[in-house]
């Protein structure tokens, strides 16, 4: 390299450090806000937890949640039915997204809309639409009695399944929507070009179509078991205080004691325990995707 050629590395390396620092100074008033709407109120959040009935710093707000069963039981529960809706959005939202991203432009987004109506609507209207649909006198058991299918109503509301049911329909978007926009990046000449080398229809979607749409799918899951971690509407209409989850819990906890701390601690668990999944959901995509070379 000649000494010219060094004299214009270095004064390119120069410049460009100098437009680093003119961005991180131009974005610094907006990244300074950000962090103080986000780190503020976790911080004093993480405060609460640690302050006594008397206003004294305690550790006793997280010392109940261990000693006492009934609060690792509401965990439990909330993590098993997060799972569950997840799995099951994963089941009905996969073969939907699959069939949006191979219909034509006009069809795909008439179909889609089908999809974002519902998810403009009202949470709370949605829940308790369910609850007219689900209730021992509503539309679907009526239905069911009339036609002599069922001698009784069947119980589909108060317990887990109307929870689940309830849960499954206000997530499907968010598992579909992110699923849908990586599917379409998709080229179909990738298809084409396994069934070119003899690939059959279901090899070359498990083989080619299924490992490009798991970014999509990956971001899906995630995002939807994060929020039914959260969930605190539909669990405790449909429930009917029989399915505790953690948000209701702390709710409760509210109202039950005299300051935030017993709430904010549950509340500071929550986050770690949030926090904690993702770490585990980033190290096992990223260890299963260098096992399969990808």
């Amino acid at each position: 390299m000649s000494a010219v050629d060094a004299l214009n590395l270095k004064g390119l390396a120069r410049d460009e450090r100098a437009e680093r620092r003119l961005y991180l100074g131009l974005c610094s008033p907006a990244m300074l806000v950000v962090a103080l709407l986000l780190f503020l109120p976790i911080g004093w959040l993480f405060w609460l937890s640690f302050v006594g009935e008397q206003g004294q710093f305690t550790t006793e707000n997280f010392t109940r949640i261990w000693t006492e069963g009934a609060y690792v039981k509401i965990f439990v529960t909330t993590f098993e039915v997060a799972a569950l809706v997840t799995g099951i959005c994963l089941l009905l939202g996969y073969p939907v997204a699959y069939c949006l991203s191979q219909l034509s432009p006009r069809i795909s987004g008439i179909l889609m809309l089908c999809i974002l109506v519902p998810f403009w609507t009202s949470l709370l209207v949605r829940t308790y639409a369910w609850l007219v649909l689900l209730q021992r006198k509503g539309l679907i058991n009526t239905t069911l009695v009339d036609l002599g299918l069922i001698d009784k109503p069947i119980p589909l509301v108060h317990n887990l399944t109307g929870t689940v049911i309830g849960m499954v329909h206000i997530m499907l978007p968010f598992l579909v929507l992110p699923l849908y926009a990586s599917m379409k990046t998709i080229e179909p000449g990738y298809l084409r070009a396994a069934a070119n080398l003899g690939a059959s229809p279901t090899r070359a979607f498990w083989q080619v179509f299924m490992p490009l749409s798991l970014p999509g799918l990956i971001a899906g899951l995630v995002l939807t078991f994060i929020l039914c971690i959260g969930f605190y509407i539909t669990p405790a209409v449909l429930g009917g205080g029989k399915v505790q989850m953690i948000a209701q819990r702390i709710e409760n906890s509210v109202n039950l004691y005299p300051t935030w701390g017993p709430a904010s601690a549950l509340g500071v668990v929550l986050l770690l325990l949030t926090v904690l999944s993702l770490v585990f959901s980033h190290w096992a995509v990223t260890r299963w995707r260098r096992r399969i070379g990808m």
